[in-house]
């Protein structure tokens, strides 16, 4: 450690290697001071930033004056990399999916525990700031007992074309996007898992899934939706929330959407019937704009730590990880569920989840 900042080096200068550079770069205490890349224009990109460069990860290991290395590549390789910068006396930081099943994770963190070093996955879509209304609402019961949710993510653009196409890389929607949705979605109940159903879409024709979707019954009744799409021209909300006593919508990352909920200063009125196709209905008739109140959609207010904040805080002991591995755990169990209950096509109850 440097000047009280710990050096970190990015092992995969991709996409979102090269994008961990600004995210961190709000943390005091942390400092990219180099880069590892098997291409060697990336290489180059991160000597163009002024960047230390390594023509191998054993030199990157062997560097001693490396604090942290931050794991960005292909998902098949993040176990191998991670227990052997572990067993090197470094902290690591991996991307998602940490791995593309449970029980190498649970490999990583038995080095983690011998090594007496950090381990933390970056699952940084819990800093969403939809994710974070969402969770607010719930928790403050704006629309009364949450029963039902749904969680999509939907573009028209396929697959990128690159390893996420391939299953041996850990390709796919339910790997690359799922592990997002899934973590959010279970940091939202205290509740066990009662039964999982899925189906996963392969209309694109590569070898991994193009989008997938699931409902998860949970044993304190609540059910949930979760859906990746990569075939939709026109998208469904980002977020659909019902409760006992309103409807929340959340369209999009711009957080467009409104709250409508039962206004409790007017008696309950009988519908009116409407004119509905070629019949008439109550059942499915509007509720009088008197008796409901719409409210809009507002931003969390979150004092949490930022990811990398927290990993300083819990290297020097002074904080519990905001992203702890059991969880992270119980994502990879609930993502190897869904790919089963979708090759069987049933519905899978009795689960340990």
């Amino acid at each position: 450690m440097e000047q009280n900042k710990y050096s970190l080096v990015i092992v995969g200068f991709g996409g979102m290697g090269s994008y961990h550079v600004q995210l961190i770069e709000p943390c005091e205490r942390l400092a990219v001071t180099g880069v590892y890349d098997v291409v060697d224009y990336r290489l180059e990109l991160g000597a163009a930033k002024g960047f230390k460069t390594y023509d191998s990860l054993e030199a990157v290991l062997s560097d001693e004056t490396v604090d942290v290395v931050l794991i960005a590549t292909p998902n098949d390789v993040h176990k191998d990399i991670a227990i052997r910068a572990l067993t090197a006396g470094k902290h690591v930081i991996c991307e998602k999916p940490v791995t593309v099943d449970s029980a190498d994770l649970s490999d990583i963190l038995e080095v983690a525990k011998e090594t007496d070093r950090v381990f933390m996955v970056h699952q940084n879509r819990r800093w969403d700031e939809d994710f974070l209304i969402i969770q607010d609402l719930i928790e403050k019961k704006k629309i009364g007992e949450v029963f039902h949710l749904e969680s999509r993510v939907q573009g028209a653009n396929g697959i990128p074309g690159d390893w996420r196409q391939l299953k041996a890389y850990g390709g796919g929607m339910l790997l690359d996007w799922g592990v997002h949705l899934l973590d959010q979605l279970l940091l939202l109940t205290g509740s066990k898992i009662d039964s999982v159903t899925a189906e996963l879409s392969t209309i694109l024709g590569t070898e991994v899934d193009d989008g997938f979707t699931s409902f998860i019954r949970f044993k304190d009744g609540l059910t949930a939706v979760i859906e990746v799409g990569t075939t939709n021209f026109i998208k469904l909300p980002r977020w659909y929330v019902k409760g006992t006593e309103g409807t929340a919508i959340i369209r999009d990352w711009d957080l467009s959407g409104e709250i409508v909920v039962n206004n409790p200063d007017v008696a309950k009125v009988e519908p009116k019937p409407i004119q509905a196709g070629q019949g008439l209905t109550k059942t499915m008739a509007p509720p009088s704009e008197e008796s409901t109140l719409r409210l809009p959609i507002e931003k969390a207010q979150s004092t949490k730590q930022s990811f990398y904040d927290n990993f300083v805080s819990v290297i020097e002991g002074k904080s519990e990880p905001l992203v702890k591995n059991e969880e992270v755990h119980r994502v990879l169990r609930l993502i190897e569920t869904i790919f089963e209950a979708a090759e069987k096509r049933a519905v899978l109850k009795d689960l340990e989840l």
